[in-house]
């Protein structure tokens, strides 16, 4: 259904460089600037694009959005939110953990980029 998501950053060096350690952390190639100064991970599933914002105004995270990207296991979730410190983001939601049971438990954990923008890491176990 999506061919990529595109997201507003203040400063996309400093972005980049968080998502570079956390999606890394999940087992994603760094990201590709271009000439514009825009950054991609691109994937056999879709892209993930980083981006100032094109009317010049700051960027703002969307108020109740949240991304998510796939875990291999909860190992990788964990690795995502323990990069994400180390690099310019902040916690949010719960600590990293298991939320629900049987079929329908995810095991997530929740950062803010340096733009704040809400990402999460989501590893279905089973």
């Amino acid at each position: 259904m999506f061919t990529h998501i595109m997201v507003g950053a203040n400063d996309v060096e400093q972005s980049k460089a968080f998502y570079d350690a956390v999606l890394g952390a999940l087992g994603h190639k760094p990201g590709v600037m271009d000439p514009k100064g825009r950054c991609f991970y691109v994937t056999d599933t879709g892209v993930f694009c980083l981006t100032k914002p094109i009317d010049g105004e700051a960027a703002t995270p969307a108020n109740g959005g949240t991304i998510g990207f796939r875990a291999a296991d909860q190992a990788a979730a964990d690795a995502f939110h323990a990069e994400g410190l180390a690099n310019g983001g902040t916690t949010c939601e719960d600590p990293p953990g298991l939320r629900g049971e049987g079929a329908g438990a995810m095991y997530l954990a929740y950062l803010r980029d340096p733009s704040g923008n809400k990402i999460c890491a989501l590893h279905r176990p089973g």
